[in-house]
């Protein structure tokens, strides 16, 4: 009976040490925080990966070509197909590297935000490829530099299927399809099924942000909109929840993450948090108020996922107010031409006389194209010196900005 008593506690023992040993590996939301493995409280502080993998027009000085496919659509006029798809894959290849990842943890770092199209993890034409897309390798590659460089990382869906928002930020076309569209809502959630399959064991990886700033305030029927939100929200955290039930699961709200008045049960999962962005407005805890409200009325975290573009001195100011708050954040963008980032780059001499010119030109019939059309060796030598400036060695650190992000210990 003895040995009974002695080996059946021997069992539980090593039963608790190897569900520690499981759970207790992964960043999990506790009350309004997060805590890391060791036990420690998380006060997220980064910055985004915005444009690698999801171009944005303003990040090239355009305007009106101003989403992926439209910016796809240009450089195919300008230089073809073939060159258009190897300008893409030298641009994946240069513009975020181990290199930035290492800077980005050197300034003070703890987490990166990695916005993505889902078209990345499909045989949809997308930057260059139409079948065998690389979306699992690109993200691969950024797990392994953040291990190396003791960085969190949050997977954030920036281009949903059919369209989230339905402006040019999710790269579809003109309104959030998603929302209306039953083949678009399985594709979306069994996407984020293979990638949480793929990574259920990686500790590197923080969580998943299932979808950026859902259905913009544009549309009449918003209203009905904002309310189909948290349904399809609880489908997707079904769907991850069959193969991975360790990381976190992070929402943002409605109207560019800051609406959160449509979400009614967050109870349904026990590791889910949500996100909100602020750019401009004063920086005082009376301008988010309605964040703060939220968060109480849940008793979970919340994290500003996008925030920036504005004064050195708006920002050290919000910085310091988020502290005081316990909102940790991820700062917009990390790099892009000109400045207002972590990391800035020149543009091309050039650029804007030849491939802004001809972006802003009007191009509505194949006559105003030809019109309009700029040597195509010139745009050659244009992209490739725009893939060689982007690159981290050519590229100067933001040293004002920096400081302003409040990350230095």
């Amino acid at each position: 009976m003895l040995k009974f008593k002695i080996g059946l506690v021997t069992c539980m023992l090593l039963m608790i040490v190897l569900g520690t040993q499981a759970g207790g590996r992964f960043v999990h939301v506790k009350g309004m925080d997060l805590i890391q493995p060791n036990g420690e409280k998380l006060y997220i502080q980064g910055t985004n990966l915005g444009n690698w993998l999801n171009p944005e027009g303003y990040m090239f000085g355009f305007k009106s070509v101003n989403s992926a496919w439209m910016i796809d659509l240009l450089f195919k006029e300008m230089v073809g197909p073939d060159e258009t798809a190897a300008f893409w894959k030298q641009f994946k290849d240069n513009y975020i590297t181990h290199k930035d990842i290492a800077f980005i943890r050197e300034q003070g770092a703890n987490t990166i935000r990695l916005p993505f199209h889902y078209k990345l993890f499909t045989d949809e034409d997308y930057m260059g490829l139409t079948s065998h897309q690389d979306g699992f390798c690109r993200v691969d590659s950024v797990v392994k530099w953040c291990r190396e460089n003791h960085l969190y990382l949050i997977l954030d869906m920036h281009d949903c299927p059919g369209g989230q928002t339905g402006d040019n930020i999710d790269d579809s076309y003109g309104y959030p399809w998603l929302f209306d569209s039953e083949a678009s809502q399985e594709l979306f959630c069994d996407i984020w099924q293979r990638i949480a399959a793929r990574y259920k064991d990686e500790p590197v990886i923080l969580g998943y942000e299932l979808m950026n700033e859902p259905i913009a305030p544009h549309f009449e029927n918003k209203e009905d909109l904002n309310n189909k939100l948290e349904p399809l929200y609880k489908r997707a955290v079904k769907a991850i929840r069959q193969v991975d039930k360790n990381h976190v699961i992070l929402l943002g709200g409605a109207r560019w993450n800051s609406d959160f008045y449509m979400f009614t049960d967050w109870t349904f999962d026990d590791n889910i948090m949500y996100t909100c962005h602020r750019y401009g407005n004063e920086p005082t805890a009376e301008a988010i108020k309605d964040y703060l409200e939220f968060r109480e009325k849940t008793g979970l975290p919340m994290y500003m996922g996008e925030i920036g573009h504005n004064t050195i001195e708006w920002q050290t100011r919000f910085v310091k107010l988020m502290k005081q708050l316990n909102i940790g954040y991820t700062f917009w963008p990390y790099k892009k031409v000109d400045g207002s980032c972590m990391m800035g780059f020149s543009k091309p001499e050039q650029w804007d006389s030849i491939v802004v010119k001809y972006a802003e030109a009007s191009r509505k019939t194949f006559k105003e194209m030809r019109e309009a059309h700029p040597r195509q060796e010139t745009v050659r030598q244009l992209l490739s010196q725009f893939i060689e400036n982007c690159r981290f060695d050519n590229c100067h650190p933001q040293r004002d900005y920096i400081k302003s992000l409040g990350l230095k210990p």
